[in-house]
């Protein structure tokens, strides 16, 4: 019977400790001089402003859409592809015109210039700068809220070291997603807010189940094994699990990122990278800073 992880598999994870330090600090750096240089690029729930998407009978000429909006003295308009060559999306950024004004002129000089035969506009959102800085506050505090409730809950079903690693390991995890979007100018709007939430849900859930298995081992290992043993052995004996567990959750995102459309494509690739980060920190992050934590303070004891 073929086996991915193969039955009483003994990999030595906490020798790699200071690698996998190492690799997830530089991680974390990169990311957060990312964020601090190029800045979020914030989606029309944040930034607020309005959206429009039309589709075309056959691929526009974008520089000619441009110079149409142009002409319409509204400010910063940025015009893309949305899902393949005969959709776009025109956003008009921040602007002191009336929200419905600017929808009805966009709308309007499209359907005079192309004709109503050639176009379909099929989504409009409007969203004023503050209900979108309001919005931007409490994804911000959601995040906080999240992981503040999680080190409560860990802190009261295991111990403070346990919840300080698993909060440590899941903010890793969001802000390496965060750098990765900021380096691909990807946005950040609710549904990716709503995928980072599930990101630090899913992590959480592999943490657990190792930290389970920590505990387990020093009530009925107590005296017989060290702590480096006793973690190494029940990352090991999770580790098919973890990655059984992640390779058919990769393969339920990959589905959704490649045929679930551009509507869900950002949530979708949200999933892709949290789940591969989130599983890295369950197995290499996680359990090594309860072992750094635990030694520190045998040793100041």
């Amino acid at each position: 019977m073929f086996e991915i992880i193969k039955k009483n598999i003994n990999i030595d994870f906490l020798s790699r400790v200071n690698l996998f330090f190492i690799v997830s600090g530089v991680l974390c750096i990169i990311s957060l001089l990312l964020i601090f240089s190029k800045g979020f690029n914030y989606g029309i729930d944040f930034a607020g402003g309005t959206l429009v998407q039309v589709r075309f009978n056959q691929p526009p000429d974008l520089n000619d859409i441009r110079n149409d909006m142009e002409k319409l003295d509204m400010g910063d308009v940025i015009i893309q592809n949305f899902g393949d060559e005969n959709g776009i999306i025109i956003r008009v950024e921040r602007t002191g015109t009336n929200l419905q004004e600017i929808t009805d002129k966009v709308q309007h000089k499209l359907l005079d210039t192309y004709g109503h035969d050639k176009i379909i506009v099929e989504r409009v959102e409007q969203v004023g700068p503050q209900v979108g800085d309001e919005l931007k506050k409490k994804a911000f505090l959601a995040l906080i809220y999240a992981l503040i409730g999680i080190l409560l809950y860990i802190t009261v079903r295991f111990e403070f070291v346990f919840s300080v690693g698993a909060v440590a390991a899941l903010f890793h995890d969001v802000l390496i997603t965060l750098g990765i979007f900021v380096l691909l100018g990807k946005e950040i709007n609710l549904p990716i807010i709503a995928a980072l939430l599930t990101i630090v849900g899913y992590s959480l859930n592999d943490t657990i189940v190792v930290f389970d298995r920590i505990r387990e081992k020093i009530k009925s290992t107590a005296g017989k094994r060290t702590l480096r043993e006793t973690i190494n052995m029940s990352i090991n004996e999770t580790l098919s699990r973890t990655v059984l567990t992640s390779l058919t959750t990769l393969m339920a995102v990959l589905a959704l990122y490649i045929f679930g459309g551009a509507v869900i494509n950002g949530f979708a690739f949200t999933l892709l990278i949290g789940v591969i980060i989130g599983t890295y920190s369950s197995i290499g992050i996680a359990g090594s800073l309860v072992y750094f934590m635990k030694t520190r303070k045998i040793a100041k004891t």
